[in-house]
Formats: C-alpha cells, sequence, structure tokens
C-alpha cells in the first residue's frame, strides 16, 4: 500500500471481521444474491482488507457493486454456463456475473482438471470486477498447487506514447506453495497504480504521486496532482500510465504486459479485449498447475 493511501488510526473506524461480515452478506442478500454466492463473494472482500488491500476491499469496492446491481450492469443472479471444454480447458460465458461470484466456480474447475491431467485453464466472458485477483489465485495452495489470475479490463490506461486509452489495468496474480515457508503470492496491475487507488485517493483527500496520470494530449504529468473526479459510472475521469509511467522508466514493459492479459484474458475468452466491447465488460483467465 502506498503509504500516502494508508487509512490513519484517527480516520479508521475498527469493526469486528464477524460483524464485517455479516453486514456485507446481508448487503449481496438485498442485492439478490443468494446465500452461496453473497458468502464467496462477501469473503473476497473481507479477505482483501484482511491482507492490506483496502482499494479492492469493503468500504472501496461494495458500493460500486451495490451501484452496478442498481443499473442492472452486473447480474445477481447469472446462468453462468460452459461454452466449450476439453480435459484441460473450459469457456465459461459469466451472463454478466460479478467476477468475485464467478472466478471462484471457474478456479474451483480449473483445479479439479489440474488434479486429473496436471493443469487446468479457464477463460471468462461477459463478466464483470474480479476484485483482489490473488483471492483467485490463492485457491490453488489449498491443494498443493500453483494458481495463476489474469482480468482483462475496461480501457483506462494510455499505451506509451498514446494519448487515448486503449488498455485496462489488466492485473496479473500467480500463488505458488511454499513448502514449509510461506507461499509466494503476487498480484499487481499492469499500469503504474490500479483505478481503484484513485478513487481511494479522492476519498482521502490526497494528491495523485507524479507519473501516475497522463494529461488530455498522453503526456505523463510528473507533478503532483489532485485526485480526479468520478464520472457518472463511478470511475475516475483520467488516463493511467503502464508500469513504469514513462518509456525511460520502462513504460513499454507495462504496455507488453497489459497487451499479453488482453490476450489471454480477453481474445482467447472470445469476449473481446478491455476496449472492445468496454464498458462494463471484463473477461478474465484462471489456471491451475499441479
Amino acid at each position: 500500500m502506498v503509504e500516502r493511501l494508508r487509512v490513519t488510526e484517527e480516520e479508521s473506524m475498527r469493526v469486528a471481521e464477524s460483524d464485517l461480515r455479516e453486514v456485507v452478506r446481508a448487503i449481496f442478500l438485498k442485492c439478490g444474491v443468494s446465500d452461496e454466492d453473497a458468502e464467496r463473494a462477501t469473503d473476497v472482500l473481507v479477505t482483501s482488507d484482511l491482507r492490506g488491500v483496502e482499494s479492492h476491499g469493503v468500504s472501496n469496492s461494495l458500493r460500486g457493486y451495490v451501484q452496478g446491481f442498481k443499473e442492472d450492469e452486473i447480474n445477481p443472479a447469472p446462468q453462468w454456463k460452459v461454452l466449450r471444454e476439453s480435459p484441460s480447458t473450459a469457456n465459461i460465458d459469466s451472463d454478466r456475473g460479478l467476477g468475485i461470484v464467478v472466478g471462484p466456480k471457474a478456479m474451483e474447475i480449473a483445479i479439479e482438471k489440474a488434479r486429473k491431467v496436471g493443469v487446468g485453464v479457464v477463460t471468462i466472458r461477459n463478466s464483470r470486477h474480479l476484485g483482489m485477483i490473488s483471492y483467485h489465485a490463492m485457491m490453488a495452495l489449498e491443494h498443493d498447487m500453483i494458481g495463476m489470475t489474469m482480468s482483462s479490463c475496461p480501457a483506462n490506461v494510455n499505451p506509451t506514447f498514446g494519448a487515448e486509452a486503449r488498455f485496462g489495468t489488466n492485473p496479473m496474480a500467480l500463488a505458488a506453495p511454499g513448502d514449509r515457508e510461506a507461499p509466494f503470492v503476487f498480484d499487481a496491475a499492469m499500469s503504474i497504480v490500479p483505478a481503484n487507488k484513485l478513487i481511494l485517493a479522492r476519498r482521502l483527500g490526497v494528491k495523485l504521486l507524479p507519473g501516475w496520470t497522463a494529461d488530455e494530449n498522453g503526456t505523463p504529468v510528473m507533478d503532483e496532482v489532485d485526485a480526479p473526479p468520478l464520472g457518472p459510472d463511478g470511475i475516475p475521469v483520467a488516463n493511467l500510465l503502464p508500469l513504469g509511467s514513462t518509456i525511460d522508466l520502462g513504460s513499454h514493459k507495462g504496455y507488453g504486459l497489459m497487451a499479453i492479459v488482453d490476450i489471454l484474458g480477453g481474445i482467447l475468452s472470445g469476449g473481446g479485449y478491455g476496449l472492445i466491447p468496454g464498458r462494463p465488460n471484463f473477461n478474465h483467465y484462471v489456471a491451475a498447475y499441479d
């Protein structure tokens, strides 16, 4: 967590984990989510907060999900289905289901395939936000497997030398067992920061660091600036930069990694990629390796 985005003790309100889970679960149920799915979605959000990923936790993400349910952008009771399948792969249509609901189901399929043939890869199309994506990758750890997750997100990141957004933040995560040591878990956006951190910065009233966003011409903003306003859809009105920020600092590497996520998590799913069809659509990739 970037130090300036940490909530101070004076500003924070601590609640018991059990109480938080009860409230979050009740909100999902009120939105029409089933008991089982509400339980899983709650676990994803609360786990994010417990791991210190507040940008994808309850206070920063749940309100956006509720808005999505209200505006019929997110289906609270998706009739998701497997479109194509082989012994080691599957392709799922999520039916506009929330990623933190359908994603774990897809990873369970990947884990079962990996148990049988050594590897399981599942792509998900027509989905919504996947939350803290390492949650899904870490599901493989319980089976002594390596888990991997990618999410092809709606476009809000400029490519290197670009003046318009062409990629999403496109995070990827990997979790590997550590035998007698703690597991290795990596989870990061391929943009310089995830978009949710801009929302968190605005809530906290702190400035963005240099190299996080681009101006209207695509030039990296190398001064501290106020967090951008939110649009009607609750998304920051600003274009992020790739991992690396500038060409001199290696932004072409972030650019390339975002393209890889769009290929594996987007195009491979058959659901397009970040820019096409665009918001509110997300496509995902989950895999387990035994």
